[in-house]
């Protein structure tokens, strides 16, 4: 009769156990466990109860544990604030400060610091970097992103690094002054060297276009230059 009763108490227990266990399992835990083919870099609670955030390189999903939903979309507020992309902004910002500046192509010595991220064959990125190249009040930390849809990109920043002045030779690429002009291979070392680090760099922030900054800490995405003059304030 006792064994009878101890396996009764144990059949009775055992879903109650797997409860337990499937409730105590942590977010990263359930989430890897139902969908393993989607890596992620990071979850927390989302701004709405019962939601978290999952980053996932350079996305932001949103899952539910329990009914083991996972949502694409983006969070917006009744005051018609993007909760979505201020932390998509957020994210990429803290990448951004974490670049090792000592790498970049540095341009000027002034009060505000600007990271970029540009392609030289890029409409936008010229647009923006001849807005910054008017100015004398910037210290310019640029790191070169030639995309596969420019062929001549990569070229022309082999050509930037191999040249005895660098910021010489940018400001050539972006006002379009090597456009027409064939370039030789580059035998210097330490300009492949600085290329292949550039490449690793900006690999590493899941960038998909260019132009991107951090001025001042302040992520703007694109040739937004009514933003750029608004964080940097009156030309001096």
């Amino acid at each position: 009769m006792k064994i009878r009763k101890i396996v009764a108490t144990a059949l009775l227990t055992l879903p109650l156990l797997a409860s337990v266990s499937l409730w105590a399992a942590t977010p990263e835990e359930s989430f890897r466990s139902n969908f393993p083919g989607i890596p992620f870099n990071s979850i927390r609670p989302a701004p709405v109860e019962g939601l978290y955030e999952v980053v996932s390189g350079s996305r932001i999903l949103y899952y539910v544990p329990g009914p083991e939903y996972v949502i694409m979309g983006e969070i917006m507020t009744r005051d018609r604030r993007n909760l979505t992309e201020e932390r998509s902004m957020e994210i990429t910002g803290q990448k951004l400060k974490g670049l090792p500046l000592d790498k970049a192509l540095k341009i000027g010595s002034g009060p505000h610091t600007v990271i970029e991220i540009t392609d030289p064959d890029c409409t936008y990125c010229r647009k923006a970097s001849a807005f910054l190249s008017a100015r004398n009040d910037v210290t310019r930390y640029i790191f070169l992103y030639p995309l596969p849809m420019h062929p001549k990109a990569e070229p022309k920043v082999r050509y930037i690094f191999c040249a005895k002045d660098s910021g010489a030779a940018y400001e050539e690429a972006m006002t379009g002054k090597l456009d027409d002009m064939k370039f030789e291979t580059c035998q210097d070392g330490a300009a492949e060297e600085r290329l292949k680090a550039h490449r690793e760099i900006t690999a590493g922030l899941d960038v998909s276009g260019t132009p991107l900054f951090l001025i001042d800490g302040q992520v703007v995405g694109g040739a937004n230059i009514p933003l750029m003059e608004k964080i940097l304030g009156a030309k001096p």
